[in-house]
């Protein structure tokens, strides 16, 4: 539509038409307020059920047997022995003497390897010093190499390989061409001919006579590289080989390129279970078994707990494959008995041996009554805090003369006072809301209930000494009596019975214990606030705000289109009235000049 905006008559039209529209898009305005208003109470409910969830999370914790059983563990010398406790420990004391700790099978070099051996250095550029016997021969089918830049050196795939090797010649394939290089293998390149390809048998690097050009080919061919080749068995508690291999043990295989130190990581790191190592003060290598214990297999003629196998393990390092490791022994509570390591559990209690000894070390175990206070003592803390979270926002009041702000209002404030508006127009959303206070009622029923069918003598909150804050203010908070003292003596006197008040199962209500009742509750008041607020994940027809905020905004976008409509017709009308001066100006004119 062509707009004529004040031509003829002089007036601002423009700004006439916007007056005008500003009485116009008060009702849309308001709609638009209805949203935010429904928008900012959604996540109010929201944020409600995210504490109520957190704290529903906690309370979880206090339904586990563990939160009201734990124990304290007293070694008399933990020099010699430690000991930790599970909540299935009895109340008791033990006691432990006459210990010989567990050792682990341990292999040593016999002797020198080698005056000279460096382990950081490769293993082939050092054979003359390994004797015979170590390495094995392996062909190696290299596949093609394919060049992605100018070049005259390039590397094997799999590193060093044999003097002497069976390799004759390599092909390199440039443009369709094929050249032949003929191989020469050694450790000093020195001249290399033009139409030769030198090997170092260290590092596996190849070096041309010619510089190779980008997108050349060399193609596929076959070698013989010098590996170490050896095995190891070891076995668990069991007596099962802990390999991967069909016999039970771990396989290793090197090429010439690899360290001695690299070797006896890789060994380390396997599932052989060995800690390996190099000391360069002796030349000598040390093999030990992580686990101790005499752990060896059922059929073992000579109950070795670490078979070697290989030139390598036997010949070069010399290692000897009958090593042993021995099972700890000692006498708990006048029992002789043994086990693997050092560290083991019986009776929920368990032990770490320290030391050799042959006196006696007692060892006692009881209820460690101040971690359960702890635990008792948090659950209520967290639970005040989620009252007084849930009770400030549905006491909060509502000030109407705080709406929420229009686009064309908030760009007539700072920053600042926007957000002090927005912090007054959203407060009171949940005053007084139904859901809310129906679900702090019933999570106080829930604490003050008797729970029947206890164990012990505990059967309400106040026989342990947890009472409601005589201050009308606090809203319900629980408040546990003195400096804790009655709580103490309750968790020392009768756990089971604390225990039940709190998380005892039952069929009804009032068979169940304060948690359980406290975990319905707030399953019961997150369903209802979700029917209300939704989740983000659902839709806006799950809930019933979704449906209302998309009532609202069917209404703001049938009403926009309607306002359209009337701005269309205010601009028609004043350019009808703009068009009729103008030919009313013109025949003025005309006029003029017929009476000049």
């Amino acid at each position: 539509m062509v707009r004529v905006s004040g031509l003829a008559s002089g007036m601002d039209i423009d700004q006439i038409v916007s007056d005008l529209m500003k009485a116009e898009r008060m009702p849309i305005d308001k709609m638009k307020k209805q949203k935010q208003t429904l928008e900012w109470q959604r996540d109010d409910y929201r944020s409600m059920n995210l504490l109520l969830s957190d704290f529903n999370n906690l309370a979880f914790n206090m339904t586990l047997q563990s939160s009201y059983s734990s124990k304290t563990v007293s070694s008399a010398d933990e020099t010699k022995v430690k000991a930790a406790a599970t909540s299935s420990a009895a109340n008791a004391s033990y006691t432990l003497s006459n210990v010989t700790m567990a050792t682990a099978a341990q292999s040593i070099s016999a002797n020198s390897i080698a005056s000279s051996i460096d382990p950081t250095k490769s293993l082939w550029s050092q054979r003359d010093s390994m004797g015979t016997g170590v390495w094995t021969k392996k062909t190696i089918d290299h596949a093609a190499i394919a060049l992605s830049a100018d070049t005259s050196t390039v590397k094997l795939a799999k590193g060093s390989l044999s003097e002497g090797n069976t390799l004759q010649s390599i092909s390199v394939t440039t443009g369709g061409v094929t050249n032949s290089y003929s191989v020469r293998i050694g450790t000093e390149a020195g001249t290399v001919d033009p139409n030769e390809v030198f090997i170092n048998a260290d590092t596996g690097e190849m070096t041309f006579g010619t510089t190779l050009t980008s997108g050349s080919t060399i193609e596929a061919f076959s070698y013989q590289q010098n590996v170490l080749n050896f095995s190891i068995t070891t076995y668990d508690s069991n007596g099962k080989a802990t390999g991967d291999n069909k016999d039970g043990s771990t396989s290793f295989e090197f090429d010439g390129s690899t360290s001695l130190n690299t070797v006896l990581t890789q060994i380390s790191n396997s599932k052989a279970g060995i800690s390996a190592f190099f000391d360069e003060g002796t030349n000598k290598v040390v093999m030990t078994r992580k686990d101790t214990g005499n752990l060896s297999s059922a059929d073992s003629a000579d109950g070795s707990n670490m078979v070697f196998l290989g030139g390598f393990l036997t010949g070069f390092l010399q290692l000897a494959g009958n090593a042993k490791g021995t099972d700890a022994k000692f006498t708990l509570n006048g029992l002789e008995t043994t086990r693997k390591s050092n560290t083991f559990t019986t009776g929920g209690v368990t032990y770490t041996l320290q030391n050799n000894f042959t006196g006696d070390v007692r060892v006692n175990v009881s209820n460690d009554t101040q971690k359960v206070f702890d635990t008792i003592k948090d659950f209520v803390t967290k639970y005040n805090e989620l009252i007084e979270k849930i009770n400030g926002k549905i006491t909060e009041e509502r000030d109407r003369n705080y709406q929420p702000l229009t686009d064309e209002e908030r760009e007539k404030l700072t920053d600042k006072q926007a957000e002090q508006w927005d912090d007054k127009a959203k407060s009171g959303l949940l005053k007084g809301d139904s859901i809310l206070s129906s679900g702090l009622n019933q999570m106080r029923s829930n604490w003050y209930a008797s729970v029947s069918g206890v164990s012990g003598a505990f059967s309400q909150l106040t026989d342990i000494g947890i009472s409601t804050s005589a201050n009308y203010s606090d809203r319900g908070k629980l408040v546990i009596e003195g400096d804790g003292t009655k709580l103490k003596e309750a968790i020392e006197k009768d756990p089971q019975s604390v225990m039940d008040l709190f998380m005892k199962s039952g069929s009804t209500t009032s068979e169940k214990g304060i948690v359980r009742r406290l975990r319905d509750t707030i399953t019961q008041t997150v369903s209802k606030v979700e029917q209300r607020a939704g989740r983000s994940t659902w839709t806006s027809e799950q809930f019933l705000l979704g449906r209302n905020l998309k009532s609202v905004n069917s209404q703001i976008t049938s009403f926009e289109s309607r306002l359209t409509q009337v701005e269309d017709r205010y601009y028609r009308q004043f350019t009808a009235m703009e068009k009729a001066i103008q030919n009313a100006n013109a025949q003025s004119a005309q006029l003029s000049q017929y009476f000049s």
